[in-house]
């Protein structure tokens, strides 16, 4: 006799975090998921609400329990070194049917930076005059667009393109592509992004084809270390930890007289290593802008 087949489900795991630990968790998670994290849209004045789905089955609850016994102690360890209240965590779990709808009534079209909307594809949005809009479906990768990061890196891309139109500009850690679609959109005359993640890449391409973009943008998977040609252009919006790690390769693909957009990074002492280390290499700071705890630079290099 057959036995009905039993449905898929997601664990849904959400974070109530201090912002100072985002980065930690999220490295954190992806590690452990082997996909993307998303930001809830309505964020508390004093918190970060980090989602992150799981496809684990209610059925195998030993495995549960011991992923969620791990996460737990991760999140107080945390705690302690960050001297900040530890995580309220709250699982749940979903039906596969009800896996779409739950991820979706979180993305709704909205304008990123003034004049620049991003909509989901599965909301209709009717540019308003003036407007420029991305159509993107995140999949499993990271960048929705919620997080201040990509806005503050948007801010400086669209500055950057408007004084230099026309400029190559080399996206790395591209997730979704929104960075360098954007870039495309700004007016820049070539844009290749990468991503060292399959998930990133295949979403990355998804999107650019849905934007009509496959003319400007190129997406990979190539290493940074493996690309040659010197951008006039780079923006990576990672982490301070790998945005020291690619340094030399980041300093290398800058053409000479170039831009350098660096995001990711808290504001404060990690701030203050990435520019000490960018002017070892031969960069000096023309901008930086802060949203909460979260900072952006504009590099150049002389």
């Amino acid at each position: 006799m057959l036995l009905p087949q039993q449905k898929r489900q997601w664990l849904k795991v959400a974070i109530a975090t201090d912002p100072i630990m985002i980065n930690a968790i999220e490295d954190f998670l992806v590690g452990i998921s082997g996909s993307g994290v998303e930001f809830a849209v309505d964020q508390p004045a004093d918190q970060t609400i980090i989602n992150v789905w799981f496809d684990k089955n209610q059925q195998d609850q030993t495995a549960t329990d011991l992923f969620l016994q791990q996460l737990t102690a991760y999140l107080q360890e945390l705690a302690v070194i960050f001297e900040v209240a530890v995580p309220v965590m709250e699982t749940t779990f979903i039906e596969d049917e009800d896996w779409s709808a739950t991820w979706k009534e979180h993305f709704k079209p909205f304008a990123i930076i003034p004049g620049l909307i991003i909509a989901p594809t599965w909301e209709p949005y009717e540019a308003q005059a003036a407007e420029k809009v991305i159509i993107m479906d995140p999949g499993m990768a990271f960048g929705t667009g919620h997080h201040a990061t990509t806005s503050l890196s948007l801010q400086f891309l669209q500055e950057a393109l408007a004084a230099r139109p026309n400029s190559s500009v080399l996206d790395v850690g591209t997730g979704t592509g929104i960075l360098g679609m954007a870039a495309a959109l700004f007016g820049a005359a070539q844009v290749m992004a990468i991503d060292n993640d399959p998930e990133a890449v295949s979403a990355a391409l998804e999107n650019r084809d849905r934007n009509n973009m496959q003319e400007v943008m190129t997406v990979a998977d190539t290493p940074l270390a493996s690309v040659s040609t010197p951008f006039a252009l780079v923006i990576a919006n990672i982490v301070h930890d790998v945005l020291l790690e690619l340094a030399p390769d980041l300093g290398r693909l800058t053409a000479a007289g170039g831009q350098l957009i660096l995001s990711g990074l808290l504001a404060g002492q990690q701030v203050t290593n990435i520019i000490s280390c960018f002017t070892d290499l031969g960069f000096s700071l023309r901008r930086q802008d802060q949203k909460k705890e979260w900072a952006v630079l504009l590099l150049a290099k002389d």
